[in-house]
């Protein structure tokens, strides 16, 4: 198999060279990276034939990180067993500020609150106040990166509402799946839609032993493909024909990024990798041209920033760009 055929067939797979319903996208993509929400929406709009927030949620993932994904999944993403990747104030269990029996209170305080309507975290926040929450409780409570909230939306009471502003839902009443079957399914959604990938991509992607991906891989129909002496897995969807876009504007933590182990990727040039994937921990908005990371995008104000590796077609990025944002304004090239 070529390099361009493992790269039309992991685009086509992706929903990147025709469209599908937001559902199928979200579900086959084991969700979208959803740290910052308009890049998570950005994701769903260069692959989705209609976008819309219905039946979708936010919570914490695929290495504990948050992602947009269908409410129908809650069972699959919150399996039994799963690593959670948490701190003890993420937990339900007693931590430096707050014992275990006030943070049960404060929970069932939470879920009460959010149950008839108060979804804010700010409001929920002045619940706690005035239920005798102390400076110091706060701190795990409400914890920036997590607290109680989000050891409630690990265990499925809560989840988080589609939106910038952060507001809570009640999760609807799911039974978990055992752990075995839920990751036999994320590895098979893994190697039909990221496929073909390396073993060193999908430990990389599920922040596993390459050991667990072996035994997972002999319980799926895998085929294999050989590029550069490296054997990639796929679960084949056909033939996968045409030509790479001459021009596609990803999403920033675009799963087509996140997807494989970044030194290995296919699709972006090591030496543009920090360009990327920064020190911060932010992947930026990569302009993918005939199949290769060309530069990056930034959009403010109707105002879009293109920087570029090198030399470029500033039409046919602008035509492209035409086609994603029909109200937008000055282009700027770097």
């Amino acid at each position: 198999m070529t390099l361009e055929e493992i790269k039309l067939r992991r685009l086509r797979a992706q929903h990147l060279l025709m469209p599908a319903d937001t559902q199928t996208v979200v579900k086959d993509l084991c969700g979208l990276q959803a740290q910052f929400l308009n890049h998570a929406l950005h994701a769903l709009a260069i692959r989705a034939d209609e976008v819309h927030t219905d039946g979708l949620v936010k919570s914490w993932t695929n290495r504990g990180t948050m992602h947009l994904f269908s409410v129908e999944d809650l069972p699959l993403f919150l399996h039994e067993g799963r690593t959670h990747f948490l701190r003890p104030v993420d937990t339900m269990e007693s931590d430096t500020y707050i014992s275990a029996e006030r943070k049960a209170y404060f929970a069932d305080l939470l879920v009460d609150a959010v149950a008839q309507g108060m979804d804010e975290r700010e409001a929920l926040k002045k619940v706690c106040e005035k239920a005798g929450m102390s400076d110091n409780e706060g701190k795990s409570l409400f914890d920036p990166w997590g607290g109680l909230i989000r050891a409630l939306c690990e265990t499925g009471r809560l989840c988080h509402k589609v939106q910038e502003k952060k507001a809570y839902q009640l999760c609807p009443a799911f039974e978990p799946m055992a752990e075995a079957p839920a990751r036999l399914e994320l590895v098979r959604r893994y190697f039909t839609h990221f496929g073909p990938a390396t073993i060193k991509d999908a430990a990389y992607f599920f922040n596993t032993t390459q050991a667990n991906v072996k035994v997972w891989l002999k319980a799926l129909p895998v085929s294999e493909a050989v590029l550069d002496g490296k054997t990639y897995f796929y679960i084949d969807q056909g033939s996968a024909d045409g030509a790479l876009p001459d021009c596609l504007f990803l999403a920033g933590f675009d799963q087509l990024m996140l997807g494989y182990e970044k030194t290995q990727s296919l699709f972006l040039p090591k030496e543009h990798i920090r360009d990327i994937f920064n020190l911060a921990g932010i992947v930026r908005p990569a302009i993918l041209m005939d199949g290769t990371v060309a530069g990056w995008w930034n959009m403010k104000n109707r105002k879009l920033t293109v920087t570029m590796f090198g030399k470029y077609d500033a039409d046919r990025i602008i035509e492209s760009a035409n086609r994603y944002w029909t109200d937008m304004g000055k282009i700027e090239f770097r």
